[in-house]
């Protein structure tokens, strides 16, 4: 079987389990008695504490344990934000981060605060630039991704953190998908990040709050974790993270350079052995294990279950994939095609051998699923008329690309073809489509039903 989704989550590393078991033996106590028992645990926490604080650079006394790195990043965006009410009700985040941070946003907004969402470029990577022309005078905290969980690509995170602490403004970096290749540079102030990415225990998360920063722990509070993370220390889970982390550290420069060149294989062959696909993301600035494509004329949930089948696991942004049936935010947010998207994301010690096979086995796969849609095998070429009118309303992806693509050959060279749809995904898949075939997006306009989408034949 070949397992390709690590960005969600990797199986638990064999030192992780081996740390788990022994530590339920000795780490079951309350940390906060003084009998043995309870002693035993606290060293167990505290030398969790430090190995944690050694991995990411920070100091100990700044690293908080919760119960996920979902809770870690609403834990710091709410004490962070709280802490400086004073100074505004104001926050940034990228257009692209984790759910995670843009639901905190949510709720941020709903409480009375302003969301600044800074865009990113057709790779996914924010400009510097954006996060200074968007702090303010009432900025509470900045957020950014180290790295994109989708697409791979990794974010300037220092330039940024220098912007805002220039501005006397703190970032909260989430982390959760590099911290396994290593510390996150800059001078960032709040650091989330979840155990389970990296071969850690599931439910095991991790805040870093930077001395100096104010902080607000919000809702009930009690004496554990420095009061920003209540309840009782899962410590056997947390001693398997952190003993997990410290393994995967030891071993990720040279896996990093292996994984590079497998994704860039995936990367290079993909577009050789499949016509009409678009990879994305930052061909450069990029996590080593992860490589993202999209195929046009392909139901994402139907090439996710062939890929299944034939015994590859990965995961995808397409809406085709998706009950709200609209295209994954981060690929909305840099405009890039959205249909049969899949994400390859290789764990530490994937075979070469396994993606050879994927490679060998992609065609086809994405041949049958075209073929069952009926898709075009080549473009019409009949000129009939000066504009068409296509009515996908009701069809969802990748029906109306499909339909526009089967009848484009229909119209003259400066001829128009009208797209009706009601999907949201065909606002963003048909300007892609338009710009993978050589072909003018008009834009759209409003229609009795759904959208209008105008497309001109240029070639």
């Amino acid at each position: 079987m070949g397992y390709f989704d690590a960005a969600s989550a990797v199986p638990l590393h064999p030192v992780a389990h081996q740390a788990l078991l022994a530590s339920l033996d000795e780490g079951w106590a309350d940390p906060a008695r003084l009998h043995r028992e309870g002693r035993k645990a606290r060293m167990l926490l505290d030398a969790a504490r430090e190995a944690a604080a050694e991995a990411v650079g920070c100091r100990a006394d700044e690293v908080v344990f919760t119960t996920s790195g979902t809770r870690a990043v609403h834990t710091g965006v709410a004490g962070a934000s709280a802490g400086r009410r004073r100074v505004g009700r104001h926050l940034i985040v990228s257009a692209v981060e984790h759910s995670s941070v843009l639901h905190s946003a949510e709720a941020f907004e709903e409480d009375g605060g302003t969301v600044t969402r800074v865009p990113v470029d057709r790779a996914g990577r924010v400009d510097p630039s954006g996060y200074a022309a968007a702090l303010r005078p009432d900025t509470a905290l900045a957020c950014l991704q180290s790295a994109n969980h989708e697409v791979g690509t990794v974010q300037p995170v220092a330039e940024v953190a220098e912007v805002c602490r220039a501005a006397g403004v703190p970032l909260l970096v989430d982390a959760a998908q590099s911290l396994g290749w290593g510390p996150v540079e800059g001078a960032w102030s709040l650091l989330a990040a979840s155990a389970h990415k990296w071969g850690g225990p599931s439910g095991t998360g991790l805040l870093v709050v930077r001395k100096g920063v104010r902080f607000a722990a919000r809702g009930p509070v009690d004496e554990r974790e420095s009061g920003r993370a209540p309840g009782f220390e899962n410590i056997p889970a947390i001693v398997a993270a952190v003993a997990s982390l410290r393994a995967v550290r030891a071993e990720a420069a040279q896996e990093a350079a292996r994984l590079r060149e497998l994704t860039e294989r995936i990367r290079t062959r993909v577009p050789q052995l499949v016509p009409d696909v678009e990879v994305v993301g930052d061909a450069e600035r990029r996590l080593p294990g992860i490589v993202t494509f999209s195929c046009l004329y392909v139901d994402g949930e139907a090439l996710l279950h062939e890929l299944d089948r034939a015994g590859f696991s990965v995961s995808s942004g397409s809406s085709c994939t998706s009950s709200t049936l609209t295209p994954s935010h981060v690929l909305r947010a840099m405009g890039v095609l959205s249909e049969g998207n899949v994400r390859v994301s290789l764990p530490m010690g994937t075979a070469e051998e396994d993606v050879e096979r994927f490679l060998e086995l992609l065609p086809g796969v994405v041949a049958g699923v075209r073929e069952k849609l009926g898709a075009p095998a080549a473009p019409a070429t009949a000129v009939r008329e000066e504009e068409l009118v296509v009515d996908s309303l009701g069809k969802r992806c990748p029906i109306p690309v499909i339909e526009l693509a089967k009848v484009i050959g229909q119209v003259p060279v400066g001829g128009r073809v009208r797209v009706l749809s009601d999907d949201e995904a065909a606002r963003l898949d048909i300007p892609a489509w338009c710009e993978m075939r050589g072909q003018e997006y008009v834009g759209e306009e409003p229609a009795e039903r759904g959208t209008a989408y105008l497309v001109r034949r240029v070639s």
